[in-house]
């Protein structure tokens, strides 16, 4: 447990970051554009990972590595081997390999898909040996990097998953980091269940009717009554409904629809009640349409995480403040939720501000950066100071 006045004096010192940080705009953008113009559809990151792995062979990092889910790897050794903090980034982004990935660089903004949500994140991890020793900061741990593969959708957080069943030093602390939002403090996992439902016609014949409407309208009313399922207010719950796909022209009745939706909330108790509703929903419109439907849960995944007044938490809230960041405390369904199974005191946070978030136009400021970087390195120093 450091002692008030180490953390008072670096709270003291972090803000000083920001300017210095500026001599090295060109080479954070340069990073971020390199990185956002890999595609990295989720299970197809591979080009992003080489290049991020290339990056830490020219920092010097230490044990660098690709491991057989396809997760890169590295080590900034500190002065004692046996503590270790943890700095991961999702590399997968939800754009498919077909999309334009070219990226933009404007006077304030930088536009691209995925730049957002989570090339610049990545890439951060990429650079940012360059920025300690700018900087120079040195460690009394060991700083592990983790660009991590498989985290999005389909992808059920496989990659961070496989790198912590497998990882052969333990983890002290952990830090996620997102290219947006500059002020978003997780520290908590939200319980989550991604589930998929899937319309099939049974007898194909019927579809050749010149009246038919196909399979589109079984699916409209499953959605209709899932948006019919109470939400309570407390525990805070939400069902998402995230994608919908039927059908290939104006003229063909589909034979198949997809729904792909996502249920969250602050108990897992209260996941799994709308769980079992949306699954006796699926039974009746089988019984009542006669068409296969079929219910799949993707993903799961349960509430947990720090207290509070936990020492990694209080400090983090007073560091934003001392960079004049509004900090909003935003649970997680994402790679935190892997570290809270674990076990592992971690936090999630943003780099700076954007926009269109998912659309080709995604777009973050380039300003706030230096101060999301500043934000980042202070932790990782309050964290050093737990271990």
């Amino acid at each position: 447990m450091p002692n008030t006045k180490s953390v008072k004096s670096l709270l003291e010192k972090i803000p000083g970051y920001q300017k210095k940080l500026l001599s090295l705009r060109e080479i954070i953008l340069a990073n971020a554009v390199m990185i956002g113009e890999h595609q990295a559809e989720t299970f197809n990151e591979s080009d992003r990972i080489d290049f991020l792995s290339d990056r830490f062979t020219e920092c010097g990092l230490l044990n660098i590595s690709i491991d057989e889910v396809g997760n890169a790897i590295a080590i900034l050794p500190g002065k004692n081997k046996d503590k270790n903090i943890l700095v991961a980034a999702h590399a997968d982004t939800v754009f498919k390999k077909t999309v334009d990935h070219t990226v933009m660089v404007e006077p304030n903004f930088i536009i691209g898909p995925g730049i957002a949500d989570n090339s610049l994140g990545l890439s951060i991890l990429g650079v940012l040996p360059v920025i300690l020793e700018k900087l120079d900061i040195q460690f009394t741990s060991n700083i592990i990097f983790l660009g991590t593969v498989q985290s999005l959708g389909r992808g059920e957080l496989k990659g961070i998953r496989f790198f912590l069943d497998n990882f052969n030093k333990p983890i002290d602390s952990a830090i996620c980091v997102e290219g947006v939002h500059l002020g978003r403090l997780s520290y908590k996992s939200l319980g989550m269940l991604r589930g998929e439902i899937t319309c099939h016609a049974t007898r194909e014949s019927e579809w050749d009717d010149f009246d038919s409407k196909g399979i589109i309208p079984d699916l409209i009313k499953i959605i209709s009554e899932i948006s019919r399922i109470p939400i309570p207010e407390k525990p805070k719950t939400s069902i998402i409904l995230g994608s919908v796909e039927a059908g290939t022209s104006y003229n063909t009745a589909p034979l198949s629809s997809n729904l792909r939706f996502e249920i969250r909330s602050e108990k897992d108790k209260m996941v799994r009640e709308i769980q079992k509703r949306i699954e006796e929903i699926v039974d009746d419109a089988a019984i009542a349409t006669g068409s296969k439907i079929v219910f799949d849960i993707i993903a799961r995944i349960s509430p947990g995480g720090l207290n509070d007044n936990h020492p990694l938490v209080i400090n983090t809230k007073h560091l934003m403040r001392s960079l004049g960041i509004d900090s909003k405390i935003t649970p997680s369904v994402g790679l935190l939720s892997a570290l809270i199974n674990k076990g592992i005191p971690g936090i999630t946070l943003g780099l700076t501000k954007g926009s269109n978030l998912h659309e080709l136009n995604e777009s973050i400021k380039i300003d706030p950066i230096f101060k999301g970087l500043a934000q980042l390195i202070g932790i990782m120093q309050l964290a050093d100071l737990e271990n």
